[in-house]
């Protein structure tokens, strides 16, 4: 079953589809495109995978693989990662 620490992978991810930086929505809507039937089985984490995310942000800058904001809700990977 998906959780809450698959959505750090996933963020990368999406972050690196994407030229290494993303928009907060913007990260949704590709988490959703490329995982929504993941995130449909995945229990009580589809009622909160929006603010999991946000946390799986959070935790990737404080590992040094995502950049702080220099934009409000612009999300930025850290180059070589």
């Amino acid at each position: 079953m998906t959780t809450r620490s698959d959505l750090k992978v996933w963020v990368k991810d999406a972050l690196r589809r994407n030229g290494g930086e993303l928009k907060l929505i913007d990260v949704a809507k590709d988490l959703w495109l490329h995982h929504e039937a993941e995130l449909r089985l995945a229990g009580d984490l589809f009622y909160s995978w929006q603010y999991d995310m946000r946390w799986a942000c959070t935790a990737l800058r404080e590992d040094g693989e995502v950049e702080a904001a220099e934009k409000r809700g612009v999300w930025k990977l850290v180059a070589g990662h």
